[in-house]
């Protein structure tokens, strides 16, 4: 079976694949093998979405910001600080709310196995610094295929183009836009440091990650080999997570080691007060209640305490 993702082998999702991998060939006896096929290499994330649906890709590991493309509901994930940190998250997706998401996305003609994670999304420039939301204003910033995220940097008075992730690292190189904003482990992963001077730890969106199968090869499995495969998955998912964090807590230095300047002091409020402004588009497309519902529920897990918090993000200090 064919596994593809966008970024590099070594990356959350790479490392996630490896483990999904390594399950299902230890679980089945070697009857099912999964290639790797990393880098973009069968195409963007929509593209790989589509070919899942189709049945001519067997499995894809895709970020958050492109779901909405698939099951538009998920898009409500995408609005800028709808969670404080990656811990809030992971708690809201392992309950009721994520797994509910999870079958409305077997609803649209594939199968979700297990959430992971892409991580917590910053901002990259060449031009400035970034200190406020004024600092943004005509800043050319490269946004995912996400209509949400789009909304809300418009907002912050961005220039916002939507670029498919394999044309990213060009387009900057090339200069035709400014910036873009990814998870610091993508960053690394795929170099942006090359053609990016500056870093501002925003950590506007947390920003999960899906594991998804084709309905017509989950449906010719046996019922052992689903429950083999959604394990798998469901351990990839937390590998992917592990990644992520460890790289949010190292690979800042490693980026300034390579010359990036990191704005790490941010006031995450005014940021936040600005981006507001699309609440009420937001509202009508999402909902407000469920809107509340996932803030009530990131409320609740920043509350915790003890071993479950620590088993939400390892290394995380409850608050």
């Amino acid at each position: 079976m064919r596994f593809g993702y966008i970024l590099s082998p070594d990356s959350q999702l790479g490392e996630g694949e490896k483990v999904f991998a390594a399950e299902v060939a230890a679980r089945t006896g070697g009857r099912f093998i999964i290639e790797d096929y990393p880098n973009a290499m069968l195409g963007g994330e929509v593209a790989m979405m589509n070919d899942v649906k189709l049945g001519a890709l067997d499995v894809a590991f895709i970020t958050g910001a492109p779901l909405p493309k698939l099951l538009p509901e998920a898009g409500v994930f995408n609005i800028p600080f709808l969670f404080r940190d990656a811990g809030e998250a992971r708690v809201v997706l392992d309950g009721p709310i994520g797994n509910d998401y999870l079958t409305k996305f077997n609803q649209t003609g594939l199968h979700a196995l297990a959430w992971g994670e892409n991580g917590m999304r910053h901002i990259t420039n060449s031009k400035r610094p970034i200190r406020t939301p004024e600092d943004l204003a005509g800043l050319k910033l490269r946004l995912p295929q996400s209509d949400v995220m789009t909304a809300g940097f418009k907002a912050l008075g961005a220039d916002v183009q939507q670029i498919p992730f394999p044309r990213v690292y060009g387009t900057l190189r090339g200069g035709s836009v400014d910036g873009e904003e990814n998870p610091i482990a993508t960053i690394l992963s795929t170099k942006f440091y090359e053609v990016q001077t500056y870093l501002t730890l925003t950590g506007h969106v947390y920003d999960p990650a899906v594991i998804i199968m084709s309905a017509d090869a989950f449906d010719a499995l046996s019922e052992a080999d689903k429950r083999i495969f959604k394990e798998a998955a469901r351990l990839a998912g937390r590998q992917s997570r592990k990644i992520a964090s460890e790289v949010e807590r190292t690979g800042v230095a490693t980026l300034k080691a390579n010359g990036m300047v990191v704005i790490e002091k941010v006031d995450k409020l005014a940021f936040a007060e600005r981006v507001a402004a699309a609440s009420p588009e937001f509202e009508k497309e999402f909902g407000r209640d469920e809107i509340e519902k996932i803030k009530s529920a990131a409320a609740a897990a920043s509350q915790m305490e003890g071993p479950a918090a620590e088993a939400a993000e390892p290394g995380r200090t409850p608050q």
